[in-house]
């Protein structure tokens, strides 16, 4: 069996592993040291929990411990993975190592970080957020970067950091190695692969979307308002540390208050958090101070808690991958776990997601049957709704409607003149032999109807009597140009009025526009001045 002696590590390395229990070799760890200590840029890929932080960090360690000049970046994700790294790394060179450190994340005071990086630090590990405040500010220069690891890369590009880290890019040297280690590998992450990195060699160990088989895996479907209750349930049955997801930082919050308050000693975990806060809530659920830890996404990856032998799933993750992240906390380094998971009606969507993820054979093979089931005009079994074509009630199809001519078969498309306007009406046959309205004694269309005998006459308007006077002996209406002209009353026009006549308003017409003021001798404005008072 291979041992990290067979590797020619430094003699102070070597120490360290020893101190740390690190005998064997895991499976990625045995592929990626050698490659990464020839100066081979690697894409490793592998499923959480198998040691890939030392795949990188012992190659790292030794190439500082070897070579005196340059430095090395680590980029992480989120602050508790790069926490959990810095650790690593420390242990790995030593209580007495003369090699420096800077850790860089965000939510840290800059003053800490500025003394961290004038002392010219040849490990830095850090958030891609924070590494590019201090490039921008030229605190930290990268030109001797020849080492580069990218934990977590699909992570990190989910987040949004693909801008940042090709800024990083540009202020490091072109030539340097790269490690990038990251649970998928997406077509983004393989273009990135292509315009910053030189000939990698392809780690691959184990299939990456499959929960650990150690792993006891159980689903509960459950109304949502049920859920509070059944964590309850759950927590009560089952013994040791446990984690629980949720979807909100609110409701991380609220759940472990509500779970202190029945009882349980619980913490929560999520990215509102200060950063002394959120490492005092790790280091109190390392040592075992609380047994439930609430925790947002940003715990499913890379944290490492082997005492974790249970994982609650209470809201289900937005994006598929993260919930094998999250089984992967427990059953860490070959031990074993349980993981329970919460379902509403909710969440189908979600489920089926995850469902074709980690198993795309038996999501395959339920597709297949729902669609068997849907040309047969049945339900489809998952117990969603069919929106095809026809209706579907209690799971039946209904019974097509009959046509009303028998001699047609139903679904064979008449033309127009074959059609049946409608259904005959009860005791009468079809619409054509019906006989016509007045021979049916129905009444007749509105111009048959005869009016009021006294108003009306049926003779035409030539032969009515009186039709030969004229139209002012007839008392018809005249036309507008035989009507005279109105007769006015109110009076002549403005300019007959003769001056001092009322007007209709009732004020008082002097022949002067209304308003105006008699002008004197004065130009106008001139303003007449008063009399000087005695001195």
């Amino acid at each position: 069996m291979k041992t990290f002696k067979g590797f020619g590590l430094s003699q102070a390395l070597e120490n360290s592993l020893e101190r740390m229990n690190y005998t064997t070799p895991t499976p990625i760890q045995a592929q990626a040291i050698p490659i990464a200590l020839d100066g081979h840029d690697i894409m490793g890929t592998a499923q959480t929990g198998t040691g890939k932080t030392a795949a990188f960090a012992i190659p790292l360690v030794e190439k500082l411990l070897t070579d005196p000049q340059g430095c090395a970046l680590v980029l992480t994700p989120t602050r508790e993975l790069g926490k959990q790294i810095m650790d690593i790394m420390h242990q790995l060179l030593g209580p007495k190592s003369p090699i420096k450190t800077a850790f860089i994340i965000g939510g840290e005071p800059m003053g800490k970080q500025f003394n961290q990086l004038r002392n010219h630090p040849r490990l830095i590990v850090g958030t891609p957020g924070r590494i590019n405040d201090h490039l921008e500010r030229g605190s930290l220069m990268l030109d001797d970067a020849h080492f580069l690891v990218l934990d977590e890369t699909d992570r990190m590009l989910d987040m949004g950091f693909t801008i940042q880290l090709e800024r990083i890019f540009k202020y490091m040297p072109k030539e340097r190695q790269t490690l990038m280690f990251s649970a998928t590998l997406p077509k983004n992450i393989l273009k990135m692969s292509e315009n910053y990195m030189t000939n990698p060699k392809r780690i691959s160990v184990g299939e990456t979307n499959v929960v650990a088989a150690k792993i006891k895996q159980e689903v509960i479907r459950i109304e949502q308002d049920q859920k509070y209750s059944e964590l309850l349930t759950q927590l009560t049955e089952r013994t040791g540390s446990v984690i629980v997801f949720v979807k909100t930082k609110h409701n991380a919050d609220r759940m472990a208050d509500r779970l202190r308050r029945d009882g349980h000693t619980s913490e929560a975990l999520h990215g509102d958090l200060r950063q002394t806060k959120r490492d005092k809530v790790m280091v109190n659920f390392r040592k075992q101070n609380f047994r439930i830890l609430i925790a947002t996404d940003i715990a499913a990856r890379g944290l490492d808690v082997p005492h974790i032998e249970h994982v609650v799933n209470y809201d289900l993750p937005q994006v598929a991958e993260d919930f094998i992240h999250r089984m992967g906390r427990t059953a860490r380094a070959g031990a074993e776990g349980a993981a329970v998971s919460f379902v509403s009606n909710a969440d189908g969507r979600k489920w089926h997601a995850i469902e074709m993820l980690i198993n795309p054979e038996l999501a395959a093979q339920k597709k297949a049957a729902n669609g068997n089931e849907r040309r047969r005009g049945k339900k489809p079994s998952s117990g969603k709704s069919f929106a095809g074509k026809g209706n579907f009630k209690s799971g039946k199809a209904r019974s097509p409607k009959k046509s009303h001519d028998d001699n047609n078969s139903f679904g064979k498309k008449k033309s127009y003149g074959e059609k049946s306007s409608f259904k005959p009406r009860s005791g009468e046959s079809s619409y054509e032999d019906r006989p016509a309205r007045k021979e049916r004694g129905e009444g007749k269309s509105y111009s048959d109807r005869p009016r009021n005998d006294r108003s009306r006459d049926d003779r035409p308007k030539s032969d009515r009597p009186g039709n030969d006077r004229p139209k002012q002996e007839r008392g018809e209406k005249k036309s507008f140009g035989d009507r005279p002209m109105k007769k006015r009353s109110e009076g002549k026009s403005y300019q007959d009025r003769p001056q001092g006549k009322k007007p209709a308003n009732g004020k008082k017409f002097t022949g002067k526009p209304q308003g105006a003021k008699p002008q004197g001798n004065k130009p106008h404005g001139n303003k007449p001045q008063g009399k000087r008072r005695a001195a």
